[in-house]
C-alpha cells in the first residue's frame, strides 16, 4: 500500500498574486496583506499604526478603492477610512470596534496546464492513499477527479473526502483513497479553542480511521500548520506549536484506545529542528525521512543535501512536508521517496515533465512524498 502527500496549492483557483509571473510579486503581496490583516486587529489604532495602514493599503492597490490587482477590502460595518474629492485619505476608525471588515485576497483560475500538472503528479506517484493540502472543497476535489484526473490517469479513487476548515480563503486538508478501502468514520477538530479564546487549527486537522482491504484499520490525520508567509512572528511560532501539541495529543488518545497504525502527514510549515514541531517528534512516531529505505530523492545535481527538502529549491533547509508513522506502521515500510517532476527547478536539480516550460505550469511549489508499507 502506498500512503502520499502533496500540497496542490489549490485544484482550480488560487490566489491571483501566484498566477504573476514575477515570483517577488508573492512575496509582496502576502507580507502586505499580513501585516494589514493584523493591524486591522489592534484594539487602538495609534498614529504610527495609522500611517501604516494607508501605506500598505496604497502599496496593495486599496487606498483609493475597495479593489486591487490582488486584494479586496471587504468592510460589513462602520468605517476603515474616508476618500475626500480633494485631499489625502484617512483613516477614521481608532481599532477594532469601529468597523468589521477586513482585507482578502483575490482568487485566479489555475493554469490549465498547472491543472493537468497535478493530475500527472498524482497518477505518477501512484498512492492508494493520499492526503491533498490546500484543496477548495469537496464539490471541487470531486470535478477535478471527474473531469481532470480520471480522463487522464485511466483510473479513479473511490473516496473523495474534505471537511471544512477555518480558512476563510477555502484551502483545506483533503483525503482520496481507492477501491477497497472504506471510512468507518471522521472525526474533525476545526472547534478546538485556545486559552486566548482563538482556534487552534488554521485550517482543521480530522481524523480518518480507514479500513484497509485485508481488514486492518489505520488512521489517517491530514495536517496543514500556520505558514511562516508574512513574517514568522511570535504569534506564528506559537500557532504552529500549538498545532502539534494538540495533534500529538490526538496521536496518544488513538493509541490508547487500541488504534495501532496512525499517520500524522501534510504541510508542517515548519523544519525539523524547529521548536515548534518539537511535540510530535517527542511522540514514539517517526518521520519517514529518517527511514534508511526512504532513498527515491529524484535528485539530478551534485549537492551537499541529503535530499529531503520537499519545498521549492528542495534543499534539506526546505523540509516542511512530513509524513509521521507509528511504531507499528514504521516495520512495515519497505520504500519511500519524494515525487518531484511537477515542481519547477530553473538549475535542473532534477527531472521536470517536458510540458513544464514555466513556473507558472508547476502543479506546486511542493514536492510529493510518499512511502510503500507492508500492510494489506
Amino acid at each position: 500500500m502506498r500512503l502520499a502527500a502533496f500540497n496542490v496549492e489549490n485544484l482550480f483557483d488560487r490566489i491571483k498574486a501566484f498566477n504573476d509571473e514575477n515570483p517577488d510579486t508573492h512575496r509582496e503581496v502576502l507580507n502586505a496583506f499580513n501585516e494589514l490583516n493584523q493591524l486591522y486587529e489592534r484594539t487602538n489604532y495609534t498614529a504610527s499604526n495609522k500611517r501604516r495602514i494607508l501605506k500598505l493599503m496604497d502599496e496593495l492597490g486599496i487606498l483609493k478603492d475597495d479593489e486591487g490587482p490582488f486584494v479586496w477590502l471587504r468592510k460589513i460595518r462602520g468605517k476603515l477610512v474616508v476618500r475626500p474629492r480633494q485631499g489625502p485619505v484617512r483613516v477614521v476608525a481608532n481599532g477594532r470596534e469601529d468597523w468589521v471588515g477586513w482585507c482578502e485576497l483575490k482568487t485566479a483560475r489555475v493554469k490549465e496546464k498547472a491543472i493537468d500538472m497535478t493530475a500527472r503528479v498524482i497518477r505518477d506517484m501512484a498512492p492508494d492513499i493520499l492526503a491533498l493540502v490546500e484543496v477548495e472543497s469537496r464539490p471541487v476535489l470531486t470535478e477535478f477527479h471527474d473531469l481532470i484526473y480520471k480522463p487522464l490517469a485511466g483510473d479513479s479513487f473511490r473516496h473523495m473526502m474534505v471537511i471544512d476548515g477555518n480558512d476563510r480563503r477555502g484551502i483545506d486538508v483533503g483525503l482520496l483513497a481507492r477501491d477497497g478501502f472504506t471510512i468507518p468514520s471522521m472525526r474533525s477538530h476545526v472547534d478546538e479553542i485556545l486559552g486566548n479564546g482563538r482556534k487552534v487549527f488554521s485550517r482543521d486537522c480530522p481524523e480518518y480511521i480507514l479500513e484497509t482491504p485485508g481488514g486492518n484499520k489505520i488512521a489517517i490525520l491530514p495536517n496543514h500548520f500556520k505558514s511562516k508567509y508574512g513574517g514568522n512572528s511570535p504569534t506564528s511560532q506559537a500557532k504552529r506549536l500549538a498545532q502539534a501539541t494538540f495533534t500529538a495529543q490526538y496521536y496518544n488518545r488513538l493509541i490508547s484506545e487500541g488504534i495501532e497504525n496512525v499517520v500524522i502527514l501534510g504541510d508542517l510549515n515548519d523544519t525539523p529542528d524547529s521548536d515548534e514541531l518539537r511535540p510530535l517528534f517527542d511522540t514514539d512516531l517517526k518521520e519517514i525521512t529518517n527511514h534508511p529505505e526512504f532513498t527515491e530523492f529524484e535528485f539530478n545535481a551534485n549537492t551537499q543535501d541529503r535530499g529531503i527538502g520537499t519545498f521549492g529549491t528542495g534543499a534539506d533547509s526546505k523540509k516542511i512536508d512530513y509524513i509521521f508513522l507509528s511504531p507499528a506502521l514504521w516495520e512495515k515500510v519497505t520504500k519511500g521517496g519524494l515525487f518531484r517532476k511537477g515542481c519547477w527547478t530553473a538549475s535542473h536539480r532534477w527531472e521536470m515533465y517536458d510540458e513544464l516550460t514555466k513556473p507558472l505550469y508547476a502543479a506546486s511549489d511542493h514536492h510529493g512524498i510518499w512511502v510503500d508499507l507492508d500492510i494489506d
